[in-house]
């Protein structure tokens, strides 16, 4: 997969962790000292951010030696990266090169989990990364297999009770005006019960979104719109998980909607350092 972070981001994050340096490692390392290091997987994974890991050692003036692509599928001790160059610079950037490859791996790993357990519908993770983290997340959540549900809030149409506060006009109306004025997007309607499910999808709603539905009361509504012949797809939000992800997907959700895979532990991965 391609660098999603910029040179500068990534010197950045560096100089987040050593903006003087590594004080024990100059105190110690001789500046002639050279070193290879090896980055291996602990436990299985999906891996992601080794491209940016990666560049870290570069940048620094590092040889990348070896790289597995973010999106593998790694057993305990398989390889995932090793670099070659100045003892001083490897002991400096591993600690960071590290710790990117294991918060994006987990989330990667949490997202291929809900992927595996989906039985082939999409999952779609929300726009709700931690803040400051957003491009890596988005990386991880198509390593992992998912897509996204919504980049923003800039190129996505998703009508909320909170939005429907504010304006009185009927839900019919509502997707009409909503259709005239921006034709090229579907409009998504999050609602929060029964009637006002089947309210909608009456009214026209192209996709609903189901917030923190039942499987039975999932299945009602998918019940519902079938007979009505509508075209109606229902995509479930909130409280779906790898262990309960197949019960909403046997109760008729056409997608899932999730922020689950940004709250995953991270996924070890073992460092050794080889003189040379």
């Amino acid at each position: 997969m391609d660098r999603v972070l910029s040179d500068e981001s990534i010197l950045q994050l560096l100089h987040d962790d050593a903006p003087w340096g590594d004080l024990t490692t100059s105190l110690l390392i001789p500046a002639t000292a050279s070193a290879r290091v090896e980055f291996r997987a602990r436990f299985p994974m999906t891996l992601c951010a080794t491209e940016e890991s990666a560049r870290m050692f570069e940048l620094k003036g590092a040889s990348l030696d070896f790289l597995q692509p973010s999106g593998s599928q790694l057993a305990p001790e398989d390889p995932i990266l090793s670099a070659s160059g100045s003892a001083q610079t490897l002991l400096t950037v591993w600690k960071s090169a590290q710790v990117i490859v294991e918060w994006a791996s987990g989330i990667a790993s949490a997202a291929r989990a809900m992927v595996d357990g989906a039985q082939g519908i999409p999952v779609a993770c929300t726009r709700k990364q931690v803040p400051g983290t957003k491009a890596l997340s988005i990386k991880a959540v198509h390593a992992g297999g998912a897509v996204m549900h919504r980049l923003g809030v800039s190129e996505s149409i998703l009508v909320f009770a909170e939005h429907r506060q504010f304006f009185h006009t009927c839900s019919g109306k509502t997707l009409f005006q909503l259709k005239q004025r921006a034709p090229e997007h579907r409009a998504i309607v999050e609602v929060h019960d029964i009637e006002d499910a089947i309210h909608w999808a009456q009214s026209g709603a192209e996709i609903l979104q189901l917030d923190k539905f039942s499987p039975t009361d999932i299945r009602l509504c998918k019940t519902h719109i079938e007979k009505a012949g509508l075209a109606t797809r229902l995509g479930i939000a909130g409280g779906v998980n790898p262990g309960n992800i197949h019960e909403f997907v046997a109760a008729g959700a056409d997608f899932i909607v999730t922020s689950w895979p940004y709250y995953a532990s991270p996924k070890d991965v073992q460092v050794n350092f080889i003189a040379q």
